[in-house]
């Protein structure tokens, strides 16, 4: 009879750094879709939950950010429009429904508030500049 073979100690401990990196990479990639949603960024959207986020306007981190459906940018907001101190941040809606903007284009933001506050910390206090 034989016996059932086992796995050495570098097969173990190579399946278990395997493992700890496929749960670290899907916990980073499942953390970059959500974004930094909080209990405030209710995105009203209509009974079906399909339409346009709701408008909001607040201060952010000394900043006055602002959005509205129907005034943005036409060609990727889906009309939405976004405003830090008054100036627009260019956002796209993404075919999954997340938010990018031209500040975070690689992080997909839940709600254009979410897109707006994150562009507000990465920005530190500098002006957003106007795209030609």
């Amino acid at each position: 009879m034989s016996r059932p073979s086992r796995p050495t100690r570098r097969e173990a401990i190579g399946a278990t750094v395997g493992t700890l990196a496929g749960l670290t990479l899907a916990g980073t990639a499942h953390a970059s879709t959500t974004g930094t949603r909080t209990p405030s960024d209710d995105a009203k959207t209509g009974p079906e939950g399909h339409g346009a986020p709701e408008a909001f306007d607040e201060v952010f981190q000394g900043r006055r950010i602002q959005g509205a459906p129907g005034a943005g940018h036409m060609h990727h907001g889906g009309g939405y429009a976004v405003r830090i101190d008054g100036q627009e941040l260019h956002v796209m809606r993404n075919a999954d429904g997340t938010w990018i903007s031209v500040v975070n284009h690689y992080e997909p933001f839940a709600t254009p508030r979410a897109v707006a506050r994150a562009a507000v910390v990465e920005l530190q206090g500098a002006a957003l500049v106007p795209l030609a």
